[in-house]
């Protein structure tokens, strides 16, 4: 395949290539999370997520860490290049949830029956 003439002495640069290298580079540390890969490497979000998917059902990589959510379940997953042992979530026995939940319903009675709402 003929270059044109502008192109003739150029090297080509593959962004895919430099981008998965980055993303590689950041995954060896493993303190990031996938959204926070996406925007140091320039790919999107679901191309790393796709990508570390992949990494891990290969074991190339392992979840090294759990971040909480917005309501405080361990539900972002934290890369890391290497083999190794992943790491245990921390999950809510259904006896501290039931507890909580009670408690609720009990704090929502408490303010009906102070602003005249309850029977």
């Amino acid at each position: 395949m003929n270059k044109p003439p502008s192109q003739k002495n150029k090297k080509q640069v593959k962004i895919g290539a430099i981008s998965y290298a980055q993303l590689v580079l950041h995954m060896l540390q493993g303190d990031m999370n996938c959204k926070e890969l996406a925007e140091e490497t320039g790919l999107h979000y679901v191309t790393v997520l796709q990508y570390a998917r992949e990494l891990y059902l290969a074991k190339a990589a392992h979840i090294s860490g759990w971040e909480k959510d917005a309501l405080g379940r361990d539900n972002i997953k934290l890369y890391k290049i290497g083999a190794g042992k992943d790491a245990k979530r921390h999950r809510i026995s259904g006896a501290i949830k039931a507890k909580a939940y009670r408690a609720r319903i009990a704090d929502m009675n408490i303010n009906n029956a102070l602003a005249g709402l309850a029977a």
